[in-house]
């Protein structure tokens, strides 16, 4: 997943969280119904418009689903018995992954 330098957003459509996720946008409405945590507006429509938070709650559960391979009853679960450690443990992951894309780069400079 790869986060671009764009202006921040109010509301996200579905499919530029897919994008964000490279996923299809049928799994978003599908983390959407299996994950009480994910809750978008609706515009007149019927178009489902995503926050920020909501963006957030998909990267948790990218993380348990996709990076940690755990099943979504699983990661429910995860995040219904204890988000905040969740949440904190996924930001560390995140941090790390950027520490090592730092000390990578370096390395390839010094070669």
């Amino acid at each position: 997943m790869e986060q671009e330098k764009q202006p921040l957003k109010v509301y996200y459509t579905i499919g530029e969280v897919a994008d964000m996720f490279g996923v299809n946008t049928s799994l978003i409405r599908f983390w959407e119904k299996e994950f009480d945590i994910i809750k978008p507006h609706k515009n007149k429509k019927g178009n489902r418009q995503f926050t920020k938070a909501d963006i957030d709650n998909f990267h948790l559960i990218y993380h348990l689903v996709k990076e940690k391979k755990m099943t979504l009853r699983g990661a429910q679960m995860k995040l219904r018995e204890n988000k905040t450690d969740t949440e904190v443990n996924f930001e560390v992951v995140k941090r790390l992954k950027i520490i090592k894309q730092e000390l990578l780069s370096i390395k390839e400079q010094l070669s």
